[in-house]
């Protein structure tokens, strides 16, 4: 899924030009940490701000030496990923998408721009 969603990903930029498709930084949470997402990261000047488990520590401790170093986290930009994982609880409160009922892709997309405008509308309609 996350190679998927790498290919897709396209960020604009602040003057013309065409979209970057490499982030600076990817934050995520410890779900996130495995070798293979880092792997897939797009670009070696890419950064993953994802922190690693503790079982994924000791594993690396017991390893002594060979273990090499930890992976870089920056503990003030992964503060920055609160807003994304409050939105996610927002899309949790529509029964399909959290379940996954949808078997097509393009239904499932479909229903997220659906939640995403009937909340930007509710936004609009609840400022004074």
């Amino acid at each position: 899924m996350f190679p998927h969603l790498m290919r897709h990903l396209h960020l604009p930029r602040c003057r013309r030009g065409r979209a970057r498709t490499q982030p600076d930084r990817l934050r995520g949470d410890k779900a996130y940490s495995s070798r293979a997402i880092r792997e897939h990261l797009p670009d070696p000047g890419t950064t993953a701000v994802i922190p690693q488990p503790a079982d994924q520590t000791g594993h690396r401790k017991r390893r002594s030496s060979r273990s090499g170093r930890p992976p870089a986290f920056h503990t003030v930009d992964h503060h920055g990923r609160n807003p994304v994982e409050r939105h996610f609880n927002l899309l949790k409160h529509w029964q399909g998408l959290a379940t996954r009922y949808d078997k097509l892709a393009i239904a499932y997309r479909s229903a997220i721009v659906l939640h995403a405008v009937v909340t930007w509308a509710k936004a609009l309609s609840d400022t004074p």
